[in-house]
């Protein structure tokens, strides 16, 4: 049976699966896959499946924002999947993350789409041989990566970047920023710890591995080619992570 929003069946949806906000990012994916197929590009949901080094991977998008992100997991998960990979960008909270890998261990669920499915004490932890994997693969391709704890938020312009109303409003960004540094917070996204929690309801493997492409409030950010590079380095590093997986953990 087709889903209602991605227009994907289970035939089509191979049991690893890379989800990247950015719909225009999957093409860069694609490029990188053997014998693959546009399943279906439909609203924010762009969904390609393929061979790479062996392996059958899809790679869908999830737009921006935890709600859009539960969906394209429900119906991943709808179509057989059993390992989530959230392959992404992130806003690094500290001036020496730029251009760096960040795979957390967890995340603070400060978006709220993942409260309508458990209470806010459950937690969003990654799965720690998926972590594992994607850490090795970082470092086979020449990156370093940066574990800790991340934030999902859900307010970009109300709580990530001025803006003309915010500017309106009187509202300060840096109260955001100061409070998670207090705990210690490596990064701030829209999507991640809604994807945990569910990859742990869903009783699947998941992982966030993210880069840093721009500093709190853009005071920072990679530009031109460095961005360029930064992007594609995430995708076949995500795509390389799951091979490991697939060898070393899944194979035993």
């Amino acid at each position: 049976m087709q889903t209602l929003y991605s227009k994907t069946e289970e035939k089509d949806i191979a049991k690893y699966v890379l989800f990247s906000g950015d719909p225009w990012r999957v093409e860069t994916v694609a490029k990188q896959l053997e014998d693959v197929r546009h399943i279906a590009f439909a609203r924010e949901f762009n969904t390609y499946t393929g061979l790479y080094k062996g392996v059958r991977i899809t790679v869908t998008s999830t737009g921006i924002g935890a709600p859009s992100a539960a969906i394209a997991m429900e119906e991943m998960y709808q179509c057989g999947m059993e390992v989530a990979v959230r392959m992404g960008t992130t806003m690094g909270l500290k001036d020496d993350l730029l251009g760096k890998l960040i795979i957390p261990t967890g995340a603070m669920r400060e978006e709220a789409t993942s409260k309508t499915y458990v209470p806010t004490s459950f937690p969003a932890v990654a799965d720690i041989e998926l972590i594992n994997c994607m850490n090795k693969s970082t470092l086979e391709n020449g990156r370093e990566y940066v574990n800790g704890i991340t934030c999902t938020m859900d307010g970009f312009y109300s709580q990530m970047r001025d803006s003309r109303l915010s500017a309106k409003m009187n509202k300060d960004m840096s109260e955001t920023f100061t409070a998670l540094k207090k705990y210690n917070i490596s990064a701030v996204d829209m999507e991640s710890s809604c994807m945990l929690v569910l990859a742990n309801l869903m009783g699947i493997k998941g992982c966030i591995v993210t880069m840093t492409t721009v500093l709190e409030n853009l005071k920072d950010f990679l530009k031109g080619d460095a961005r360029t590079r930064s992007e594609e380095d995430l995708c076949k590093i995500a795509l390389d992570g799951l091979v490991i997986y697939d060898r070393e953990v899944a194979g035993k």
